[in-house]
């Protein structure tokens, strides 16, 4: 039995939020929807009520820590998070989670670990790689870094799951989660399986690495995005190189 099976989450609820204030939240829906857990966007103060979990995607930390200020926002997830409440902060949602960032103040504080934003450099030094994190798959699971930031130490309480090289990648305390990476930009629901036993919720489906009806456009049919702006977006797609393919060379 996995840890994060162990420390279910006690908040009331069987669902999980999405934060809806910028970044990936489509994506990470879709993941989820594939487990069949009952999702949410989540915007406002009342959006949280019935979550077991809440996760903080990728985007901009300084514009999503400034939109959490400006809506009370963070407010509201620090006191349900006290409640019970389970948290998985993805890329800037790890900036935001973290309890030291360097050359700034921290936002939420919630878990032990020091993070620098920008870790590989620029938007420019994004990469792609895979990993093998025994804890969430018999197989090697997908990794996208896009701007990501490293995370330089955990502090007690906190486990590593992913170290590579000089940093470490994904870490987590009994209540967080934390992936300088984006799960929801490949096909593996690996770790969206992880937090959602984490919160105490069954997931649905086979138990497979990789989920073969995902692909790169799959989060649209949540979006508000016109057939015209649906095929706009393709050729811009497929033009972008991909170093793994999982086992189609037009994925990205």
């Amino acid at each position: 039995m996995s840890r994060a099976e162990l420390n279910p989450s006690t908040a009331v609820g069987k669902m999980i939020g999405v934060l809806d204030l910028q970044g990936d939240v489509f994506e990470h829906l879709d993941h989820l929807e594939r487990l069949s857990v009952t999702v949410r966007p989540v915007k406002k103060a009342e959006d949280f009520e019935g979550l077991a979990g809440l996760i903080l995607p990728g985007g901009e930390s300084t514009c999503l820590a400034r939109l959490l200020k400006i809506f009370g926002i963070d407010k509201v997830i620090v006191g349900k998070f006290q409640e019970g409440m389970k948290l998985w902060g993805t890329c800037a949602g790890a900036i935001l989670l973290a309890k030291s960032v360097v050359g700034e103040a921290p936002h939420l504080g919630l878990i032990d670990i020091a993070v620098e934003r920008n870790g590989f450099g620029s938007q420019m030094d994004s990469f792609v790689s895979e990993a093998s994190i025994p804890r969430l798959s018999g197989t090697p699971v997908p990794l996208t870094f896009i701007r990501a930031p490293k995370i330089l130490s955990v502090g007690k309480g906190v486990e590593v799951l992913l170290s590579i090289d000089d940093y470490i990648a994904a870490a987590e305390s009994p209540d967080v989660l934390v992936t300088i990476f984006h799960p929801e930009l490949t096909p593996s629901l690996a770790f969206h399986r992880y937090f959602a036993r984490k919160c105490g919720i069954k997931t649905g489906g086979k138990e497979r690495a990789i989920d073969p009806a995902w692909d790169k456009t799959s989060w649209m049919r949540l979006a508000r995005i016109t057939p015209m702006e649906r095929r706009s977006a393709e050729p811009l797609t497929k033009g972008l190189r991909q170093e793994i393919d999982y086992g189609n060379p037009e994925r990205i």
